[in-house]
């Protein structure tokens, strides 16, 4: 079975049985972890993915956000190099939170039965 490149190395492949219990456990590490709480995201797990998405989704806004804004927020509060250091948690963080949010979106649409199939790209 193919999987796409974006498709997270914790979660078994749809063709595994019961390969959701592992997609669950997945996304619930992608979320806040008051999200364990709520058994109906454990039941429908399509439900927890769009969760996911929307927070990380969030999640990638907010470095954005703080990325743009930290120089000028911290500069007076901070040395030089530590705004520096905490610009490059950003350049580190929003990567991996796209990344991230790529994964949550190929899994939900596993969960919703799309099969997956290679597909020829320019090079």
């Amino acid at each position: 079975m193919y999987l796409p490149p974006e498709w997270p190395s914790e979660v078994r492949p749809p063709s595994v049985p019961d390969w959701e219990t592992s997609a669950v456990a997945w996304l619930l590490d992608a979320v806040p972890p008051d999200y364990r709480a709520y058994e109906v995201l454990r039941r429908h797990p399509i439900a927890l993915a769009r969760m996911a998405i929307y927070h990380v989704d969030s999640a990638i806004e907010a470095a954005r956000s703080g990325y743009r804004g930290a120089s000028v927020d911290l500069k007076s509060h901070l040395p030089p190099h530590a705004v520096e250091a905490v610009l490059d948690v950003y350049r580190e963080e929003g990567p991996r939170l796209v990344r991230l949010a790529r994964s949550i979106q190929v899994v939900d649409r596993a969960l919703r039965g799309e099969i997956f199939t290679p597909t020829l790209r320019n090079p």
